[in-house]
């Protein structure tokens, strides 16, 4: 571990200078078992958002008008006996209707990925030769921590999310986070839902307090600030955390339900579990979280 130009901690080099896991690694087989020490109903919850599908098609049966979406279809019927039915699908992985992880290839600044590994080494016309999402398709298993940053309402517009503001949470929930740990973060907000508003984001200070905590991967319904925070490292949760860290964020997470569950069982710990498809080359996979009680 090291510190970059600027002062903030980056952890270039920390696991090697070809890396592919970032804080995956530190997902030890005791805070595995930390993990799972934390199911003791069974009942599972899923993280991810529920994501419509529009038909992807044109002449007299498509509508004049239709929303934008993050996900289009076309239904086949094959004719076979016995009866078939599938779909094609154009997926835009990034868009903020699809729940997504964000591979360590995803975040590019003055030409260099994570662990500083040049762009053209990354990727190419061909997809990601380094860093790509499917490095997690073996699955992130690990205890999981919900700090509700608004308990029952939400937070302000435009809230700048710092240190402090986890700290409160923290107390609240009556939790300590040990490196390992999966963070989730539950603001109140929902991207689609709330787009035009001013919305709220993690500040450099916040991200900090990941880092020194060792979170393994962070999974929340807010992620950066639009518009940025004013004084601060513009989306310091991809350009300091994503880029610096190596830290995996599950973007456009919900965490509506995971809220009430864990009022309902008194605690805010559970087994995270999140995998991806095993769709190779990609800066990032759609999907489904799971928190387990």
């Amino acid at each position: 571990m090291d510190q970059s130009a600027d002062g903030f901690p980056t952890n270039w080099g920390r696991w090697g200078d070809a890396d592919q896991l970032g804080t995956v690694n530190l997902i030890t087989a005791e805070a595995r078992a930390r993990g799972a020490a934390q199911v003791r109903t069974g009942l599972s919850v899923s993280l991810a958002r529920k994501t419509p599908t529009l038909p992807l098609m044109g002449g007299p049966m498509a509508a004049l008008q239709a929303d934008n979406t993050a996900v289009q279809t076309i239904m086949s019927f094959t004719g076979a006996s016995p009866i078939a039915m599938g779909e094609l699908m154009l997926v835009t992985t990034h868009h903020p209707e699809v729940t997504h992880l964000d591979a360590l290839s995803h975040m590019v600044v003055d030409g260099q990925v994570y662990p500083g590994i040049a762009l053209e080494d990354s990727s190419g016309p061909t997809g990601v030769k380094h860093g790509a999402a499917d490095v997690f398709a073996g699955g992130i298993v690990t205890r999981g921590v919900l700090l509700d940053l608004a308990p029952g309402g939400r937070l302000p517009d435009g809230h700048a999310v710092t240190a402090d503001d986890l700290d409160a949470a923290a107390k609240r929930a009556d939790v300590v986070v040990e490196s390992g740990d999966a963070l989730v973060v539950r603001a109140g907000w929902d991207r689609v839902r709330d787009h035009g508003r001013a919305l709220p984001g993690m500040t450099s200070g916040a991200v900090l307090w990941m880092h020194e905590r060792g979170i393994s991967v962070y999974a929340g319904d807010i992620g950066d600030a639009y518009p940025p925070v004013k004084d601060d490292v513009p989306g310091a949760l991809h350009r300091l955390g994503l880029l610096r860290l190596g830290l995996p964020l599950v973007d456009g997470a919900q965490a509506e339900e995971l809220a009430e569950v864990c009022a309902e069982q008194g605690r805010h710990t559970f087994l995270f579990v999140a995998a991806v498809p095993r769709i190779l080359g990609t800066t990032g996979l759609p999907v489904n979280p799971l928190a387990v009680f």
